[in-house]
This record gives structure tokens, C-alpha cells and sequence, in this order.
């Protein structure tokens, strides 16, 4: 395969930085399972903090923190109501399914965000041949959506009418953090309507490993009991939870950067004969790019721009979609930009 030297595949293609692998190098570390790692201790209290919840819990993945906080919330045959293009349906191996037992009740909600309207139609009144409305999942950013960001009334809106029908709230808040940059809000604004909340080092914030969950205390000491039954207790955790430490105190301000070169990258994309952008859609690090105009398939662009270094996705027979990141500065989206036009011109 050749080099590729910009890769804007994903936001989880980033590599620690040299401060990064200092903190941890020099990470204090202990007994995870007895709760006597220092580090990863610090971490779960910061992000606690950061997110306005009582506890948190440092686990190996986003998908994990998505499968535990579905088997705290629901038993084996209750629903969950999210979006149709969520996460938690189509990137995690069917694990609400293989895992928890738990049904999925889809919206079709507009890039990713749904109404409180639609949640009211959707919960199911109590009978007992029916499956439970148990929890609704609301996603910030909405990656399918295009990066966009649910706003604070519309988050609150769509957990008003779950708690009127007994329904808990949990946020798949993997590029949450973008979501505070571009809104100007803390966490605690987008977080305070939601019974329980997830964050990912490894997109934006540029760790390699690791996310953390968050919610209530007994929630989160049940949480405990199956990030052991699901294969994420650690020991010396705190090797990788200082990367997340990092990340939480330096990494967070510069995703305004990252938003900045995506719509950069937007913007000399819209110009290429035969793409179509959508700039009102870049609010955060996602690009969606439609090449429908070009003749050409989104397989067949991508595998010209990877001959040339460059790498984008593929997210259907004629869209790509490129995530900038920390590792990607603007002349390499620059230089993206004018590869890909190359490339559908023939070059």
C-alpha cells in the first residue's frame, strides 16, 4: 500500500504528541480493579467534574461505555429510541443486541437530530406482549448528521418527553467536546438534561486508547460490575489514562482549529467541478463530500487519492467523508483538496 501522508480517513487516526507521551511515560500507576491507580483515578474525578456527574469510570472504548451504560439502563427485551443513523446501530457489531439483548426503536430524525414530537410518538404505552420504551440515546456530535450539534433547548426538549413516560437519557457523547467548542458551552450545558454521558480521548482530544463514562453514583458502581463481565477491567491503567489527562488539559481548545480547516477544506472541495458540499452542514471536524457530479464513484476517487498519499472515506457509492484532526494542519488539507481535484480530473 503506498504512504499515505495525509490521512483524513477519521479523527482516530492520530498519534500522541511528544507531551502526550511524556505524561505517559511518567504516569503514576496502581491496581486498577482495587481502585488504587492514581492516574486513572485523577482522570475519572476530572471527567466527572468536566461532565456534571457524580462518578465516572475509565474504560478501554467508546463502544464499550455505549454497551455497559445500555446493560445498567435496560433489561433483555427493552427498547432504546434513537436516530436511524446512530453509532450504536451500525459501527458496533450489533452489540445492543449480542450483548444486552436490548431493541432498537429508529427516528428518522433530520442529520442526526430528532424532535420531541417524534419521541412521543414513538414511546410505547405499557402492554405486556410489548417490548419496554426504556432509554432514549441521543448523539452529540451526530456523526452520520455530519458532525452537527444538538442544541442545549433541543436536548432538553427530547429528555422532557422521556421522563414523562419514565425513560432514562444517555448521550453518546464521543465528540462531545467539539460540540462545547463550537457552541461556546461547557460540557455541564450540553451534559445537565441527560441521565448519563460518554467521552472518547481518542477522536479529537488525539489519544491513542480510551473513554470514560459517566453518571450517577450507583449507576456508575454497577457500571463497574460489567466493564469486569465485558472484558474492560484493566491493572496499571494509568499508562494509558494519563494520555486521556493530557488530552482533557490541552487538547480541548485547539478543536477549534480542527472545525476551522473543515470548513477550509469544504470551501476548496465546492469548487471542484462535479462535488457537492454542503457548507451549512460543517459545524465541527466532519466534511461530508457528494462526487455524484463527477461520474465517477467514491471507491474509484478514493482509490486515485490513496495512489497520491491521500486518504478520505468512503461512506456510500458516490459520498466520501473526511474528519479533520490535530495531525492534519491546514496546509494538508489544502493539499488534500487539491489532490482530489486532480484525481477527478484525470490526474
Amino acid at each position: 500500500m503506498p504512504d499515505i501522508r495525509i490521512d483524513l480517513y477519521s479523527d482516530t487516526v492520530t498519534r500522541p504528541s511528544e507531551g502526550m507521551r511524556r505524561a505517559i511515560y511518567e504516569a503514576e500507576v496502581g491496581n486498577e480493579q482495587a481502585k488504587e491507580d492514581p492516574t486513572t483515578n485523577r482522570l475519572q474525578e476530572l471527567a466527572a467534574e468536566m461532565l456534571g456527574k457524580e462518578q465516572a469510570v475509565f474504560l478501554p472504548s467508546g463502544t464499550m461505555c455505549n454497551a455497559i451504560a445500555y446493560r445498567v439502563h435496560c433489561e433483555p427485551g427493552d427498547e432504546v429510541i434513537l436516530d436511524k443513523t446512530a453509532h450504536t446501530l451500525h459501527w458496533e457489531a450489533g452489540g445492543p443486541a449480542a450483548l444486552n439483548g436490548v431493541m432498537s426503536r429508529t427516528l428518522e430524525g433530520e442529520n442526526g437530530i430528532y424532535t420531541p414530537e417524534q419521541v412521543r410518538d414513538a414511546v410505547r404505552g405499557y402492554r405486556h406482549h410489548h417490548p419496554t420504551s426504556r432509554l432514549l440515546h441521543v448523539e452529540q456530535t451526530t456523526m452520520w448528521g455530519g458532525g452537527r450539534v444538538w442544541t442545549l433547548e433541543r436536548i432538553a426538549a427530547v429528555a422532557a418527553v422521556a421522563r414523562e413516560h419514565g425513560m432514562a437519557v444517555h448521550m453518546d457523547g464521543a465528540r462531545l467536546m467539539n460540540a462545547v467548542v463550537a457552541s461556546g458551552l461547557p460540557a455541564t450545558e450540553h451534559t445537565k438534561a441527560v441521565d448519563t454521558v460518554w467521552l472518547d480521548f481518542t477522536k479529537g482530544l488525539g489519544a491513542p486508547v480510551g473513554a470514560v463514562l459517566a453518571g450517577p453514583g450507583d449507576f456508575i458502581e454497577r457500571a463497574w460490575r460489567f466493564k469486569h463481565q465485558f472484558g474492560g477491567a484493566m491493572r496499571q491503567s494509568g499508562i494509558i489514562a494519563a494520555a486521556g489527562l493530557y488530552a482533557l488539559e490541552n487538547n480541548i481548545e485547539r478543536l477549534a482549529e480542527d472545525h476551522a480547516n473543515a470548513r477550509a477544506l469544504g470551501a476548496a472541495l465546492a469548487e471542484v467541478p462535479g462535488i457537492g458540499i454542503d457548507m451549512d452542514q460543517i459545524q465541527t471536524n466532519i466534511v461530508f463530500i457528494d462526487v455524484a457530479g463527477t461520474g465517477r464513484s467514491a471507491k474509484e476517487i478514493h482509490d486515485g487519492l490513496v495512489a497520491k498519499g491521500v486518504r478520505i472515506g468512503v461512506f456510500g457509492p458516490t459520498v466520501m467523508r473526511a474528519l479533520t484532526h490535530l495531525d492534519a494542519d491546514r496546509a494538508a488539507v489544502e493539499e488534500a483538496a487539491a489532490t482530489l481535484a486532480e484525481v477527478v480530473a484525470g490526474g
